[in-house]
């Protein structure tokens, strides 16, 4: 690799190079920020003599996704063949003596920032402000615009000739400045990210996500990441599948093309088969997110125990256009339940999901693949860990179970309709707590035992809830059966029976340990279960169950 090598730039020369679209800004740099006080006292420096700092560059014929115009000057694109010098450091200050020198304006939401209003004040000298953006206190002709300092001629003169020989000074003190720039040539584009990373400490660290939107950016084939990711978002938006992150799509394509998807991968990825593969990834993706609503019945993305589930499932329709069938559906399924019941995706994701797209690899071969985690799948281990917090995902994965059975309103039936937005935080509109929390607390048992997934159905908004507030589950389910003579059935639907479990009685550890049962066949009917599986169990005996509930009591 090159080593950086310092030059300098005059002034004339950096302003021609950028308008002849050799000096770019990346888009992964942020928006122009700063303000026109900010660029006159940039001027002002520059024309005390004083250092602005050391531009970087990077010097490549690689082509990236660009900033497409300074301060709304359209420029054109990197001469064919070219080297493009794009700047890693220095952006701000760029742009500011861009906008400034040639007075564009800049529209920043409504406000209108006029560049072609910064003055010199010809009357201060050098211990005061000589560039300014105010010029209501100074008498008329006392002051000049910026811009007219680069090209003026000698009518123009005429009108200042007190000045004369303070404007030449400036003007020549302007167009001889030297910018001092460092140039790193031909380094890999891994390389100047992290440099530019590394420079912006003090900023946001560039996100995988940004490079790659710079790397792949092809005008030719028309294809800009940002766009393409955007309008596969807003697709899956139509489902309620618009929370998948950028990461995820990238480690999928990754996968894709070479099984591993670390950043140092990704960032690997030859531009031209990152395009080529591109709507093939999109259509498994999405062929991956109607798997999910359909069979698995997970109507929103918010529910996934882990957004990354969508890589190995979008790597299997990637290879399988079809849905799976018989033993595909069968070893996916216990799959999916695998991983998320065991916490598989909470920490080291790209090299556990490098290591299961074997896995997958062995299921589009028939073929069943081993596991090295077990799945205690016992109504006590449930009991044990089942703690509510819709952040975790083995809850997610027992909240999945309850939304695959359709849920069914408590008063009438109805559909219960479960929406991204309402699954933001754990009092969500979309839990309800069965044995309400108010109405244990007054029984003298704390939030810790209330707030468990045993203890949690999905329900319609308010609805229920205003219906129910602290009352005892045999008071409000009473009312509920006037109204419902299809009770017993709707209760169903949210794996609860109201016969033999404590509702009656309001015994919320008979009703705890009857529902943690029910979720615990459940379970068992997704798994290929294996001998590791049951060796994890704890053999949990009736007088050990009972022994439980006494200490729950207490």
């Amino acid at each position: 690799m090159h080593l950086p090598e310092p030059k300098n730039l005059p002034y004339k020369a950096l302003l021609a190079d950028i308008e002849k679209g050799l000096i770019k800004i990346p888009q992964f740099q942020r928006d122009y920020v700063w303000s026109k006080e900010r660029a006159a006292g940039l001027i002002d420096s520059i024309l005390k003599g004083y250092p602005i700092g050391t531009f970087i560059t990077w010097k490549t014929k690689e082509t990236l996704r660009v900033v497409k115009d300074l301060g709304g000057v359209e420029l054109p694109p990197v001469p064919e063949g070219d080297f493009a010098e794009y700047v890693l450091d220095g952006q701000q200050r760029m742009t500011s003596l861009f906008c400034a020198l040639k007075g564009v304006q800049i529209k920043r939401g409504k406000k209108v920032d006029d560049f072609s209003e910064i003055y010199i004040d010809l009357n201060a000298d050098e211990h005061q402000q000589i560039v300014l953006i105010d010029i209501s206190g100074l008498e008329e002709g006392s002051f000049i615009k910026l811009k007219d300092l680069i090209s003026f001629d000698l009518n123009f003169l005429q009108k200042y000739q007190q000045f004369f020989p303070k404007i030449t000074e400036y003007s020549q003190t302007l167009q001889g400045y030297n910018f001092s720039l460092i140039e790193v040539k031909e380094a890999p584009l891994d390389v100047a990210t992290e440099i530019f990373t590394r420079i912006n400490v003090g900023g946001k660290a560039l996100s995988l996500f940004e490079i790659m939107v710079a790397k792949t950016f092809d005008a030719s084939e028309e294809f800009d990441l940002s766009e393409k990711f955007e309008a596969l978002v807003n697709r899956l938006r139509e489902v309620s599948y618009d929370t998948i992150s950028d990461a995820t799509v990238l480690q999928i394509i990754a996968l894709v093309i070479g099984k591993e998807c670390k950043r140092q991968n990704i960032l690997r990825l030859e531009k031209k088969r990152f395009i080529e593969e591109w709507s093939k990834v999109a259509s498994a993706i999405e062929s991956a997110v109607d798997y999910f609503r359909g069979y698995y019945r997970i109507p929103v993305s918010k529910l996934l125990p882990y957004n990354s589930l969508l890589a190995p499932f979008a790597y299997f329709f990637y290879h399988h256009k079809d849905k799976p069938l018989a033993n595909k559906q069968l070893l996916l399924e216990d799959f999916f339940w695998r991983v998320s019941l065991g916490g598989r995706y909470s920490s080291s994701v790209e090299g556990k999901l490098a290591q299961d797209i074997k896995r997958i690899d062995q299921i589009l071969s028939d073929e069943q693949p081993s596991y090295d985690w077990a799945i205690d799948t016992s109504a006590q281990f449930i009991k044990d860990n089942g703690s509510f917090n819709a952040g975790r995902s083995y809850v997610k994965a027992l909240l999945c179970i309850m939304a695959y059975q359709e849920p069914k309103s408590f008063i009438d039936g109805s559909v219960v309709h479960i929406s991204n937005d309402w699954l933001k935080q754990a009092n969500s509109r979309n839990y309800h707590h069965y044995f309400p929390r108010a109405f244990l607390r007054k029984q003298g048992l704390g939030d810790d035992h209330s707030n468990h997934i045993g203890n949690i159905t999905i329900v319609d908004d308010f609805l229920n809830k205003r219906k129910i507030g602290a009352q005892a589950p045999s008071v409000y389910m009473s009312k509920f059966a006037e109204q419902n003579p299809e009770l017993e059935t709707h209760m169903g639907t949210h794996l609860i029976e109201l016969q033999e479990w404590g509702i009656w009685e309001d015994d919320y550890n008979a009703f705890l340990t009857k529902r943690c049962e029910k979720l615990s066949e459940e379970i068992r009917k997704r798994l290929v279960l294996r001998e590791q599986d049951k060796n994890a169990q704890q053999s949990v005996n009736v007088e050990d169950l009972d022994e439980l509930a006494l200490e729950a009591d207490l």
